[in-house]
This record gives structure tokens, C-alpha cells and sequence, in this order.
């Protein structure tokens, strides 16, 4: 058998301090070159980090950002065009706040409960007292919401704005309150469902984090819930994920969550490292054989014993007598009837993840938490990644753009059927700043809001909004 060759890339693992970290060496088991640390100081230690990644010419670097750090290292990403982020920032868009994690779902049509995010704090007050209740009410920026803490049910528009004068969240973020019957985490490694478990809430509570009472079992989690987890992991590009689903009582998954950093066993982050080895070999490593629904099995062990577990390892389903005997007995029911386990695990296979240059989520156009309300200058386009397709020598950002009343109705009655008192009703609806981010980058948004805008005047809408950025 002919020897690989092929010249690895050099891994090294992204560590902070003061953070858990995710990975160890250990879990690049095989790998034959040494694995370098870089590890991130806070504070001013932006130049010093690009330095040492540089110095120790680190090709891969491997780990999770946490929500405090983030917009830092998108900067230190374009200060390395030649490191490969895994998982890339834009996968990790969605750790930096539960706003990221919505405004991903809007783009990708992801099924979450109905959300409502304003900055605009009178905006805020007067959504409290025509909406309906109850509602959630959750901190978006910030801390872990380990536990729920920063996790609000409230029942009547008082008790929201007494939370709201008490807690000044920023954003004020709601959304519908939808009645479950339990939630479901599913982890995915390469698109593929790894570990999947339910969560139920105590009785008479709401909550299901374990952690405030709720119990958790691995059994029949049904195959089109890991198909929306799925999708929502293709949509993300992510190496690794974590989804909590919630079953509605009206039979509907709905996201909760999502995010590349999460609680995981060591053995799945074993999985992680060799499935990351396979990815970045070209065929000198083997892509790791995961079946559907191993956590099943392995669930029936205490946890204490599961977080012991390192390489486990499965053989693939051969066909020999007595698998046929065993295997072919056990069947999943799914919409499309019921299917023998090891038909559905073909289903469900381990995908490569796409390598892009081009930044999705870009934070002039994204990070509200931190341009809302401010003007910020052009950005040149020299100062983002190389993309893939053509570009103009300068580029307008959402942030870019400050309007005022008088320009935007202007713009608004310049369209045929928004007349002035139209135009009075979309500007109620959106200050300047969120129309300019619906016009951008969620322009469905806007027909959702306004129930008597059509698609046909939308369309118009944004001819003329592309028309007036270009005399900008």
C-alpha cells in the first residue's frame, strides 16, 4: 500500500484565559505533528495573539470564542487571511447572543418561537402594551443563561416592564411564550447527529434545564426532529453544533438555541478531534463511523461512567447472519413509516463542511450591540477577507447608512401605493435604523410586520432603495 505523503497542516488550539476549555491534545489522538497552543490574554492582547499565531505558523487554529470576545476576533480573522478559524467566526455568529441566534433563524426560515428585538427602549414599552401575554423575556448579551437566570416567563404587561426597569436588558429581546411538552438537545459532528436527549420540565414548572429540576432520558427522539437539527447545522457550515429543539404541544419543533460551544462528554469530543483529522488529512486519517442513535445505548450508563469514556469507536453495519438477525429487528417509526435502524442511519451521513473566504456575517453590518445608533465610517473593501466573486472598490454597510425622518419618508412615498399615511405607518412600526437593517438584510421582515405591504410593493420599495444608495 502506497504511504500518504500529503504535508499536514500545522493544528494549533485556541485557549483563553479564564475559559473552559473544549479541547485537549488528547483529542487529536494519531495526529503525528506536534499541536501548538495559542492562548488569548484579554485586555490588550489582540497584537501579541496574531503575533504568537504567526510565530508558531499555525495553518488550523481549533476553538471556541466565547460571546465577550467575539467581535475582537472577527478583527483578529482578518489580521490572519491565512489561519482557517474552526469553527469559522461565522459559524460562531450564533455564540455571541440570543439576537444572532434569531436574526440566523430569520435568514435561514429556521422555525423559532415568534421573536421581537428592539434597542429602542420607548419602542420597547409601547410593544408591552399592545402585545399579548404571556411572554419570555431574555437577556441576549452576556453571561451563560446556565440554569435559566437570565430566562423570564411574565404574564401580564406590568410585570414586563417592572423586569425591564429592573434588569436593563439591551436589547429588550421577547418572544412568544409557546407551552412544551419537553425539549430536545441534539449534537452534530459533520451534519450528523451524534448524541441526541430529551429534557423535561418538573411538574408545573416550564423550565426543562436539568439544573432546576427537570429530568432527561435518550429514548425515541423522532427522526424529523435530527432532520430540522440537521438543516440547521448545514445552514450554520458548522464542523461541530448543539441544538435545543422544543416540542410544542401543538406538535411543532421550534430552536431554541444553537451554538458550537456546549456541554459535551469527552468521548464526543474525541469524535470531534478525529472527525477535524479526517477533514484536514486528505484521506490519511478515516472519517469516524458514528451509527444513529448509539446514545441510546450508551445513555443507559450512569453519568459518571460516561464522562470517563474516551475512543469509543463502532464498526460499520455489515449484512453478515447475525447482524441481519439483531439489526434488521430494530426499527424506528418515522412520517415515512417504519424504517430498520441501519436504513435510517444511511440517511444521516457525515458531511464534509464547506471552506469559504468570504465573510457572511460581517460586523459592520451585524453587530448592533455595538453600532446602533452610531455612525460609522465606510468600510473600505481592502479591509475584509478576499471573496470569491467581484467586487466594487467600496462597499456600503447597513452601519454606514444614517437617515433621517424626512429622507426616509421621502424615500417611502416615492414608491407607487405608500402614500403619506403608509409611509407614516411603516415609520411607527420601524425606526430609521431598523429599516435600514430590513431593507439590507431581511426585507420579508417588513411585509411580516406590515400586514397590508405586499410583495409586489415591497419589490418596488427596494428598486428605489437601491437607487438611493447609489447616489449615497
Amino acid at each position: 500500500m502506497k504511504k500518504n505523503t500529503n504535508k499536514l497542516p500545522k493544528i494549533g488550539l485556541l485557549y483563553l484565559d479564564h475559559v473552559l476549555r473544549f479541547f485537549d491534545k488528547s483529542n487529536f489522538k494519531g495526529w503525528p505533528n506536534k499541536i501548538e497552543t495559542a492562548t488569548y490574554h484579554w485586555k490588550n492582547d489582540k497584537e501579541r495573539f496574531i503575533n504568537e499565531v504567526k510565530r508558531k505558523k499555525i495553518d488550523i487554529l481549533i476553538g471556541n470564542i466565547p460571546a465577550t470576545a467575539y467581535e475582537t476576533f472577527r478583527e483578529i480573522a482578518r489580521e490572519l487571511p491565512n489561519v482557517q478559524f474552526i469553527p469559522s467566526l461565522d459559524t460562531q455568529f450564533s455564540n455571541k447572543s440570543k439576537e444572532n441566534v434569531t436574526r440566523f433563524a430569520w435568514k435561514y426560515e429556521i422555525p423559532i418561537p415568534k421573536t421581537y428585538i428592539f434597542y429602542d427602549k420607548s419602542k420597547a414599552e409601547k410593544f408591552i402594551d399592545e402585545t399579548d401575554f404571556p411572554k419570555i423575556i431574555k437577556k441576549s448579551y452576556g453571561p451563560s443563561n446556565y440554569g435559566g437566570y437570565f430566562v423570564h416567563k411574565v404574564d401580564s404587561r406590568q410585570e414586563a416592564h417592572n423586569l425591564l426597569a429592573q434588569k436593563k436588558y439591551h436589547p429588550a429581546y421577547f418572544q412568544d411564550f409557546v407551552p412544551m411538552e419537553a425539549d430536545v438537545r441534539v449534537m452534530l459532528i459533520g451534519h450528523k447527529p451524534v448524541c441526541a436527549f430529551w429534557r423535561r420540565a418538573p411538574e408545573g414548572e416550564w423550565l426543562t434545564n436539568t439544573s432546576q429540576g427537570g429530568s432527561m432520558d435518550y429514548m425515541d427522539v423522532p427522526k424529523e426532529l435530527l432532520d430540522l437539527a440537521v438543516n440547521v447545522s448545514k445552514a450554520a457550515n458548522a464542523e461541530y453544533w448543539a441544538c435545543d429543539v422544543a416540542v410544542g404541544r401543538d406538535g411543532k419543533f421550534r430552536i431554541l438555541e444553537c451554538a458550537t460551544a456546549f456541554a459535551a462528554f469527552p468521548y464526543i469530543r474525541d469524535w470531534i478531534g478525529q472527525y477535524l483529522m479526517w477533514k484536514f488529512s486528505n484521506g490519511r486519517f478515516s472519517k469516524p463511523n458514528i451509527p444513529l442513535y448509539n446514545w441510546e445505548e450508551l445513555g443507559k450508563m450512569d453519568a459518571s461512567v460516561l464522562r470517563t469514556l474516551r475512543y469509543i469507536t463502532f464498526g460499520n453495519y455489515t449484512p453478515s447472519y447475525d447482524g441481519a438477525y439483531f439489526l434488521d429487528k430494530k426499527v424506528r417509526e418515522s412520517e415515512a413509516g417504519e424504517m430498520y435502524l441501519h436504513e435510517m442511519d444511511a440517511l444521516f451521513p457525515m458531511l464534509l463542511t464547506e471552506d469559504r473566504k468570504h465573510e457572511e456575517w460581517p460586523s459592520e453590518t451585524w453587530n448592533f450591540q455595538d453600532n446602533y445608533g452610531k455612525t460609522v465610517r465606510k468600510v473600505h473593501v481592502k479591509s475584509n477577507p478576499p471573496v470569491s466573486n467581484d467586487e466594487s472598490s467600496e462597499q456600503l454597510t447597513q452601519s454606514d447608512i444614517v437617515l433621517d425622518k424626512k429622507r426616509v419618508k421621502k424615500l417611502l412615498t416615492s414608491v407607487k401605493g405608500i402614500g403619506n399615511k403608509k409611509a407614516k405607518h411603516i415609520m411607527d412600526t420601524f425606526d430609521t435604523t431598523d429599516l435600514v437593517h430590513a431593507l439590507e438584510t431581511a426585507p420579508e421582515k417588513i411585509v411580516e410586520e406590515v400586514s397590508w405591504l405586499k410583495k409586489k410593493v415591497l419589490n418596488k420599495l427596494m428598486k428605489e432603495w437601491k437607487k438611493f444608495k447609489s447616489k449615497l
